[in-house]
């Protein structure tokens, strides 16, 4: 099976937050396979340093930077570093999150603060951040992960499900605010895609996994790479007229 190539992406910044391991990962592999200049944040050393090393023939091999997302004077400095190591970033992928499970009775006002600072503020923050590179260049792509945990109404993850929820309202007033700039923000809602992290705590054999399989209308594994090329085509001049938007990308759960 071949999938689409975009020309557009050819040496284009771009950065993915959470960029080391699962669908981040997945992420920095289809965009440094279309020749973009990537830069990835996250905290995994190891992992970071292993992706970094599988990809060093791509035409523009990815650049880590390690940064702890929660901080945000850290993630500032960050982004305006990359700038200056890569040129102007044109692509934002605000992927890093923590989907965390306690029941409401286990939720605590630091669970709760610690899951809204992982998962919705420094999506905001990043783009509050990369705004000024992507106004000099006239143009931009910034993609929120969101989930469809909001939209099911995941009991054991409110913090996460709420969140996710304010990706989408923060999507569209972002995009309102950026659009005069020639910069679009989009959303992706994934489904229950099985990454490593999510086998290894929430779905611990096959039985799990094909349980959840069983619930999609399309009857195969979600994996990141599903989502990554999401990514792919907003982040591309194929979908410049696309913004204020939301795609669910979950194999049609229900």
């Amino acid at each position: 099976m071949s999938f689409a190539r975009y020309t557009s992406l050819r040496d284009r910044v771009v950065l993915i937050t959470g960029g080391a391991s699962g669908i981040g990962a997945d992420m920095v592999r289809a965009f440094a396979d279309q020749g973009a200049k990537v830069a990835f944040l996250d905290r995994q050393d190891d992992a970071a340093a292993a992706l970094v090393a599988e990809l060093h023939a791509s035409p523009h091999p990815p650049l880590y930077r390690r940064c702890d997302l929660v901080d945000t004077g850290a993630l500032r400095r960050s982004i305006a570093a990359i700038g200056e190591a890569l040129g102007p970033i044109a692509v934002l992928v605000n992927n890093a999150a923590d989907d965390q499970r306690e029941s409401v009775a286990e939720v605590t006002p630091e669970s709760w603060d610690a899951s809204q600072a992982i998962n919705l503020r420094p999506q905001f923050f990043a783009a509050q951040a990369v705004h000024p590179q992507m106004r000099s260049l006239g143009h931009g792509s910034i993609i929120n992960l969101s989930s469809i945990a909001w939209r099911f109404g995941a009991d054991q993850m409110v913090p996460y499900a709420t969140a996710k929820a304010a990706v989408i309202g923060l999507t569209r007033a972002l995009a309102r605010a950026f659009g005069p700039d020639g910069i679009r923000v989009n959303a992706i809602e994934p489904g229950a895609v099985m990454t490593e992290r999510q086998r290894r705590l929430w779905y611990k054999d096959d039985a799990q996994v094909q349980a959840m399989v069983g619930r999609q209308v399309l009857r195969r594994v979600l994996l990141g790479e599903e989502i990554a090329r999401t990514a792919l085509f907003l982040a591309a001049d194929d979908s410049r007229m696309i913004t204020k938007q939301s795609i669910t990308v979950d194999a049609g759960i229900r």
